[in-house]
């Protein structure tokens, strides 16, 4: 069969995937293997693959791949989220360019518009994975309101409620007016932004004088009920019951004394808008002040601020600001920077407002959640983010989980027109409820609440729900045989940024309703940016399409390039030529696959040379030292480091080494047989690194595979087993290390001395030796003649050293002794610089006192081989001053 020169991974891509498809290598049922479980953290139904989800699928699917072939059952459960402030974002923009305003439409028809669009657009997402080469288990694939998903919603609401942890009531929310809705403090995100601090004067009632207040929100000034000052601020004792009038609509209303206020901030005096400020709207409800809601639901100002009604509330305050300046009001504003408050799905500017919310109680059940990561039953990667998620947890606030949206599970909450509730999951069993209340009720005066739940109150439930969607109802002890096989999950992949948000609540859920942790490890990665340090956005313009790169680099390139460089919980500065590289890797294991396969197989009498035997058993050794630390990096979740220790193993020890070490010779352009012992172990070898690179490259290694040999189709490497370690010879290593580096000695002599690589030099090492393992294979790298061994000094010879043992090379042609000594002079400069810096660690008391011994002994190795070395090189000098 014909190899084709180059690797085509567009039709590798197009042929394994719908291969493994087919073969159901990435279905997964209960069986008497140890399970691997990931739950995919779905993404939103209305998002497109962007850098993130590369980056976080690819991990993954690493992960997921390497379990598979270890022998584990490994269950990659894919499915997207609700998104319901995205979602119905997007429905409600498609709606308006059709004409169709939500407000005219039944929460029914807008629902159906909305189904629609999930059905048109909600499996994009899942689609562009399939092109990264994600081997989910697509069987399982689950969408956050599927019936059953949103049933398990309801029925934890219903629980939660009856336990008394979740409870209705007015409170301050962050309320998004684009959306309309509230969104909670983890949804908010806070921008430094250039304000004004606008100083303004309120007249005091029926006298002289006026007290000045600072603020950056003059819009608010008419929902003001009081003005606040410390009680021992001797400025304001003299104004104890008295008034002061809010300008421009002079309404009179009270000072008041606290000692929240502190007296060395600003003036002193703080205007209370008890209906937009948290604080404010503390202060009202300890001193019994009134509150005004000087702002509607879209953010412009209400009837109740009495002036400017209807206009937008950034409008208002340019124009209030104007308006108290021409009337004297204004005694100086002050341009500063202060921290403002955005929705992060609709970066509109969040507004503080009184509302009546659904909220769940998160003191008592979050205790358990903090525990299970304080106590590393839960891990998380790198362990930096423990004391995030710590104070996080340590200061919870209740969770504020009604949306006034109509996309999302509907709160159960049933309401009979007289002030009673009930909470219930029909409205057959809500009117059963409230008989025992009011008996004369009629169906029809049963109205639920229009609200709908959080969607991270539906998310939390992911890992328990995309397996029994009735434990809730059940109980954990009924529970199907899916859950109790693959739960709790083993591994979590997702970012920082939602470690409250999600992760913090997917293991309340879990500890509340199995008493188990939801998964073991959480491995945190970071924010993809450019290679400015920018985040990658749409808005910037420096976010690549992904499935773009792909086109150019093939998925396995892509892969590759992203994990380079991305360390656990560190931010990956992203760049496509890490993509090049990447490809750049891939064609290099083509290549590799094409020179083995063009060797020519001699006679089965012909035997290896020493040389080659001494290759194989070195890169025997060599692999399985790799493989040691490879998986010790898996262990540790050291993804990037895992990859290029791979990286180094093919491209270096495999490409750059042994292959060179075993190739044929050409004569009169003819390449030499080989044997087969070596081409055995040579083609055993290329199937074991094929192995350990499948995880990181699906496609080449799976079509490398089966171009190696004759394979059924079920005999994959997507289902090959693991290498296994064998015995490690470290002399072996340790000796072929100096081989590596006499090697590189020569080549660089020879382009030194401008020496023609065809031209064979001799070798001699100083040694009481007479042979050693690898004198053939540093024969044939370096194309040597001869590699002798003798006791004695080689004069007139160009000469080296290589830890402790010096090496010489006649050369036909003269040396430049004056250059020769030049070189050495260098070369005994950098080695007294070097030891000079191991002796002052060596006398240094507190380095000697805490260093572990092995470290101790490294150093003490660093100085006996540089003062080897320096008089190596000082007898050299020496022999040519002489």
């Amino acid at each position: 069969m014909e190899i084709a020169k180059t690797y085509n991974p567009k039709e590798a891509e197009a042929k394994w995937y719908p291969h493994w498809l087919k073969h159901k290598f990435f279905k997964s049922t209960p069986d008497a293997r140890q399970p691997y479980t990931i739950v995919i953290p779905p993404p939103n139904v209305t998002g497109v693959l962007h850098m993130g989800h590369m980056l976080n699928n690819t991990i993954q699917d690493v992960l997921i791949r390497r379990a598979r072939m270890l022998g584990y059952n490994a269950c990659w459960v894919p499915g997207t989220d609700h998104a319901s402030i995205a979602t119905e974002a997007k429905v409600v923009a498609l709606l308006k360019e059709q004409g169709i305003l939500k407000k005219d439409l039944s929460r029914d028809e807008f629902l159906k518009h909305a189904w629609d669009w999930k059905e048109k657009y909600g499996g994009i997402i899942l689609e562009q994975l399939k092109k990264l080469g994600a081997s989910c288990d697509w069987d399982r694939t689950k969408f956050t309101m599927d019936h059953e998903m949103s049933d398990a919603v309801i029925d934890v609401f219903i629980d939660l409620y009856n336990k008394g942890q979740i409870y209705r009531g007015v409170r301050m929310v962050n309320w998004d007016p684009q959306s309309q809705t509230a969104v909670s403090d983890e949804e908010v995100i806070h921008k430094e932004k250039d304000g004004q601090l606008v100083y303004i004067n309120y007249k005091i009632e029926n006298e002289e004088g006026f007290v000045t207040i600072a603020t950056t929100r003059p819009e608010t000034i008419m929902a003001d009920t009081a003005v606040c000052v410390n009680p021992s601020d001797e400025r304001y004792t003299n104004l104890k019951g008295k008034k002061v009038i809010i300008p421009l609509i002079n309404k009179a209303i009270p000072i008041i004394y606290d000692e929240y206020v502190d007296a060395s901030f600003g003036t002193g005096a703080l205007k209370v808008t008890p209906a937009h400020d948290i604080n404010d709207f503390n202060l009202g409800q300890k001193h019994k002040l009134p509150t005004i809601d000087g702002l509607t639901a879209e953010g412009k100002i209400s009837e109740a601020a009495q002036i400017y009604v209807g206009m937008d509330r950034f409008a208002c305050r340019k124009q209030i600001v104007k308006d108290l300046q021409e009337q004297g009001f204004v005694l100086k504003i002050e341009t500063i920077k202060n921290k403002v408050g955005h929705s992060e799905r609709t970066d509109a500017v969040i507004e503080p407002r009184l509302s009546m919310q659904w909220f769940l109680k998160m003191q008592d059940v979050s205790k358990p959640a903090l525990d299970s990561v304080l106590s590393n039953d839960v891990k998380l990667i790198p362990e930096k983010f423990v004391n995030t998620y710590k104070h996080w947890m340590e200061n919870v606030h209740d969770w504020c989980i009604s949306r006034q949206l109509w996309w999302g599970q509907r709160i159960p909450a049933w309401y009979d027109g007289q002030g009673n509730t009930v909470v219930a999951k029909t409205k057959e069993q809500a009117i059963e409820l409230f008989k025992t209340k009011n008996s004369s009720l009629k169906a029809d005066e049963v109205k639920q609440d229009e609200d709908v739940l959080d969607t991270w109150f539906s998310s939390w439930l992911w890992p328990l729900t995309v397996f029994d969607a009735n434990v809730i109802k059940n109980g954990f002890d009924k529970a199907n045989d899916d859950l109790k096989y693959y739960y709790p999950t083993k591994d979590l992949v997702t970012a920082p940024e939602i470690l409250f948000f999600w992760v913090a609540r997917m293991i309340i859920a879990g500890k509340e309703y199995t008493g188990l942790k939801p998964f073991t490890n959480v491995y945190l990665t970071g924010i993809v940016r450019d290679k400015l340090g920018r985040k990658m956005s749409k808005q910037l313009g420096n976010s690549p399409d992904p499935l773009d790169l792909i086109a150019k680099y093939g998925a396995d390139g892509v892969r590759v390039g992203m994990l380079l460089c991305s360390p656990a919980g560190n931010d990956l500065m992203f760049d496509e030529s890490y993509c090049e590289q990447g490809r750049n890797f891939a064609n290099k294991v083509w290549n590799a696959f094409r020179l083995i396969k063009g060797f020519t197989l001699g006679a089965e009498a012909l035997e290896a040379p020493d040389s080659l035997k001494a290759a194989i058993t070195w890169f025997q050794n060599k692999l399985s030292e790799q493989l040691e630390i490879i998986n010790d990096h898996y262990s540790k979740y050291r993804m990037s480091d895992a990859l290029m220790a791979t990286y180094k193993l093919v491209w270096d020890d495999f490409c750059a080494w042994y292959l060179e070490a075993i190739k044929p010779e050409f004569i009169d352009g003819v390449a030499k047989p080989i044997d087969k012992a070596t081409y055995d172990a040579t083609i055993n070898f290329l199937e074991q690194l094929l192995k350990i690179m499948h995880p990181w490259m699906p496609f080449i290694t799976e079509e490398i595979w089966h171009l190696l040999k004759d394979r059924s189709d079920k005999d994959c490497i997507i289902v090959a087993e693991w290498p296994k370690q064998t015995a490690i010879n470290n002399q072996q290593l340790a000796e072929f290390e100096v081989v590596k580096e006499l090697v590189a000695t020569v080549r660089n002599l020879r382009a030194q001395k401008q020496l023609s690589p065809k031209e064979k030099l001799e070798v001699i090492e100083k040694s009481d030796a007479t042979k050693s393992y690898f004198d053939e294979v540093v024969i044939k790298l370096a194309n040597l003649s001869t590699f002798k061994y003798t006791k004695e000094k080689v004069e007139g010879a160009f000469s080296f050293q290589i830890k402790t043992t010096e090496f010489f090379i006649p050369l036909s042609t003269n040396i430049n002794v004056e250059e020769e000594k030049l070189r050495l002079q260098k070369d005994l400069d950098y080695n007294k610089g070097f030891l000079e810096s191991v002796m002052k660690k060596l006398s240094n008391e507190k380095f000697v006192t805490n260093a572990k011994p092995e470290i101790l002994a490294a150093e003490q190795k660093k100085k006996e081989d540089a003062e080897s070395k320096i008089k190596g090189i000082e007898e050299q000098l020496k022999s040519l001053t002489n």
